[in-house]
């Protein structure tokens, strides 16, 4: 498994519910590009219309390589593959107040591209504050530890 790109920010921003492995609709130029890692997952989001969860503002960038004819916008709309019975769960919960469906990572698994969507609930200001207060501390002590061996 060869990870593309990683959503950092996710991890910050939500609480991170339920996660799902989807596949993704490409034109060969983009897999192309994908395996070279010209991939970035911020200010991407996932939504759902007429029982179809879509990706939207993830930028590939344009394969170097390919003719004039394969030039599309780096930051178009992708479809995103799911079984139903999960695509009803994640509008069950979608619908509820507070959760947002996020992407956190683009890989590959053998020769196929996979994102992996979460379902998450946004974290407050104060929730992020006591985040990176932990973060320190857990730091702190690590270093106390490399310095105590």
């Amino acid at each position: 498994m060869k990870i593309v790109a990683v959503n950092k920010s996710a991890a910050f921003e939500y609480f991170i519910e339920e996660k799902y492995e989807a596949g993704i609709v490409l034109e060969g130029s983009e897999v192309k590009s994908l395996r070279k890692s010209n991939c970035s997952l911020s200010d991407s989001f996932c939504f759902v219309r007429k029982g179809e969860v879509t990706l939207k503002n993830m930028h590939i960038a344009v394969y170097d390589k390919s003719g004039a004819f394969n030039t599309r916008d780096a930051r178009r709309d992708r479809k995103l593959l799911l079984h139903k019975s999960e695509i009803s769960k994640i509008v069950g919960k979608v619908n509820e107040k507070g959760y947002t469906l996020v992407p956190l990572k683009v890989y590959f698994s053998g020769s196929l591209v996979k994102v992996e969507v979460a379902l998450c609930r946004g974290k407050h200001t104060y929730d992020k504050k006591q985040a990176l207060k932990e973060k320190d501390l857990r730091r702190e002590a690590d270093r106390r530890i490399k310095e105590a061996i």
